[in-house]
């Protein structure tokens, strides 16, 4: 026997489209905010109130939920840039700009609710300290810590952005601030977006690199901390350094 005999026939007609300005006022996500709170609001309905209208057939609504179906969730959004933005349906520069936009102000809002890092006991300080910053970022990141003899930081330097390799982090790039700033010590850290904070057979190889020109400089190498997710790995603690 058939397993859809005697099922009531469905409908091969999609249900009609109905922009959001359409609905009833309680479903509106503009309205629900204002009498609820954003808190009330789902990711997808807060996005729609920034993209603010869709295009014929396709919400605001609709967009929302495709972005954060493409990229898994708001903090995977929170990296995208314009052109990744613009290919969505509906979405021009325009929208793509206040969406970068306000995402930028979260992290402003983010980085000035951190404490500022100073005395560093041990790779877990700096490691929570740059977890947040770094999190969801979908390329490498390279970042000099400049430390004062008393180890305490005063400056990061981003060195370089986008794969790792010695090309692109070059001694002479990693020490020429550490010179000029007259720092003591130094900690290099970058980011993993694969999720794996294990250190690569290039992460070694440069990282060795800078630990023997920074005995030539007096400039000592504490560590090469690299972070993943929410993981990070001390090649220090590894005893590569």
């Amino acid at each position: 026997m058939n397993n859809y005999e005697n099922k009531p026939e469905y409908s091969t007609n999609p249900a009609p489209f109905r922009a959001i300005r359409d609905w009833r006022q309680d479903d509106r996500p503009r309205e629900r905010c204002i009498k609820h709170g954003a808190s009330s609001l789902s990711d997808a309905e807060l996005l729609a109130i920034l993209i603010s209208s869709g295009t014929k057939g396709f919400s605001a609504l609709d967009a929302s939920k495709a972005l954060l179906g493409q990229h898994q969730s708001l903090s995977g959004l929170s990296v995208c840039d314009i052109s990744q933005f613009t290919q969505m349906k509906g979405l021009g520069p325009a929208k793509a700009v206040t969406l970068i936009a306000a995402f930028e102000i979260g992290k402003r809002i983010s980085s000035a609710a951190m404490p500022k890092l100073k005395t560093i006991k041990g790779p877990e300080d700096v490691a929570r300290h740059y977890i947040p910053r770094l999190a969801g970022l979908k390329k490498e990141i390279f970042i000099t810590l400049l430390l004062d003899s008393s180890n305490k930081i005063f400056r990061d330097v981003i060195i370089s952005e986008g794969s790792l390799n010695a090309s692109i982090v070059h001694p002479r790039e990693v020490f020429k601030i550490a010179i000029s700033e007259s720092a003591a010590s130094i900690i290099l850290l970058h980011n993993h977006p694969s999720g794996n904070p294990e250190p690569s057979k290039e992460d070694i190889e440069i990282t060795l690199q800078l630990v023997d020109a920074g005995k030539l400089l007096d400039i000592n190498v504490f560590d090469h901390i690299i972070i993943a997710g929410k993981e990070y790995t001390s090649l220090a603690n590894k005893g590569i350094i």
